[in-house]
């Protein structure tokens, strides 16, 4: 729904957020090369005001060029991302390899999910601009899955992006024209999609959109996979007493922290991981889990999300016990519970003694995140805080115990190579002693205790 005039005169939030890749000089006392960046931004701040009835001294937009000298930059960049109402990727090559723009990235994804779960509908507040055009392939997942028509803003845009136009005055014409349209396009998206402000990301923890670069052995590159697990009760087995509310037909259906989310937890992890670069899949364990043989190396790495009540039917907790008993630790262990759910609060210590009792291995091993993950979650922000987290150590430990795959053919190279599990169609690459040679933290090892 369109807002009003006097709504958007009253919402000072910034229309967008331009996040961009610093390019260094070249030679010493060069020219600045993001001096077009900057007047890019201008340009958009410019046609943004035209645009709307925002009052004068209201910002248009943010880039971090606007952060003064000596202000905290992380506190400030995580308050912007918290409140812009749309987010502006300008791409490149060396945008998609800046750990700093994928931070930014998340930052405002995970805004745009729970926007999703909380009104179960979706938030496409990401307007992508092509700065310099990159191909497909190097397009990481969540910039590969965009919804985007780049063609709309014309045939030069598309070929030169918007640094070939703006560098050559010969395309001055074709530059104003990309410009305003995308301008309107932010206006648009800003005034429909109405993702709010959310509480600030500490920017220096937040994951990379991107990937781990030692995860995937480079930058960039395609979505790795990874699965899901849901281990609940249905609408129709639920414990004697419990509340329906929370549980759907299928064990993906369950939804801890209704009534402020909308959408069954399983998809809202989906939606979370798939931001930082994985493919997810979303199963039961009761009825596609895989059969348990810790023998057989892994396929993927993967995460359990465990609802407490499930353990009230005995031939789950066994399962889940018999699972415990396995090495796998390359799959992590999330328990939510909602902190507003009164039965589960009544129940806590009852619910928490059996989940101790059947998960003693899980409770107690790996990181610390994992370990607080394991031992309970208790609202929708902490559990997409903790996730990451949870994510890379299941995909760290997954490279360790991963069946690995020569490289094809008879030649070696000085640095022999193993061809990375972790990558669609195992096209990834990484040195072996790089990597799998590599001394574990204390922290990683699959038996490490606080």
């Amino acid at each position: 729904m369109q807002a009003s005039s006097q709504q958007r005169a009253a919402d000072q939030r910034p229309y967008f957020f331009l996040s961009y890749a610093h390019t260094p000089r070249y030679g010493a006392g060069g020219p600045d090369p993001d001096m077009w960046v900057e007047r890019l931004f201008r340009d958009l701040c410019g046609h943004v005001m035209a645009l709307t009835d925002l009052p004068a001294g209201a910002p248009a937009g943010f880039m971090d060029r606007e952060i003064r000298s000596g202000e905290g930059w992380s506190e400030r960049l995580g308050e912007v991302l918290a409140t812009c109402r749309v987010f502006v990727p300008l791409f490149s090559p060396r945008y998609f390899a800046s750990e700093m723009c994928g931070k930014e990235w998340y930052a405002f994804a995970q805004r745009a999910i729970y926007h999703q779960a909380k009104n179960n509908r979706p938030a496409d507040a990401i307007v992508p601009a092509l700065w310099v055009p990159v191909p497909p392939e190097r397009l990481p997942g969540p910039a590969e899955r965009l919804q985007f028509n780049h063609q709309d803003f014309g045939d030069r845009y598309v070929t030169d992006g918007l640094y070939g136009l703006i560098k050559l005055t010969v395309f001055k014409e074709e530059y104003e024209r990309a410009v305003y349209e995308l301008a309107r396009r932010i206006v648009n998206v800003a005034d429909t999609a109405g993702v709010g402000p959310s509480r600030p990301l500490d920017y220096r923890q937040a994951p990379s959109a991107f990937g781990s670069h030692a995860a995937t052995g480079s930058p960039g590159g395609g979505p790795r996979p990874i699965q899901v697990t849901v281990a609940a009760p249905t609408r129709h087995d639920i414990p004697e007493g419990r509340d329906p509310a929370y549980y759907g037909d299928t064990s993906q259906d369950w939804n801890p922290y209704h009534p402020d989310s909308a959408r069954p937890l399983g998809y809202v992890a989906q939606d979370l991981v798939r931001s930082l670069n994985y493919q997810a899949t979303v199963a039961s364990f009761d009825h596609d889990s895989t059969p348990l043989d810790a023998k057989q190396p892994p396929t993927r790495p993967e995460l359990l999300i465990i609802d407490r009540w499930a353990l009230e039917d005995e031939e789950r907790r066994e399962r889940l016990a018999a699972f415990d008993a396995e090495h796998r630790p390359w799959v992590s262990v999330i328990v939510p519970w909602n902190r507003d759910d009164r039965q589960s609060r009544a129940a806590d210590s009852e619910l928490t003694a059996k989940l101790e009792a059947t998960l003693p291995t899980k409770l107690s091993q790996g990181r610390a995140a994992c370990r607080a993950a394991a031992r309970g979650v208790p609202s929708m922000e902490a559990f997409g805080q903790i996730l990451p987290q949870v994510v890379e150590a299941a995909a760290q430990q997954y490279l360790r115990h991963a069946q690995v795959y020569p490289p094809a053919g008879g030649s070696h190279t000085e640095r022999p190579r193993l061809r990375g599990p972790m990558a669609p169609e195992y096209s990834t690459t990484y040195f072996i002693h790089d990597k799998l040679d590599q001394a574990p933290d204390a922290e990683d090892t699959d038996d490490s205790q606080s």
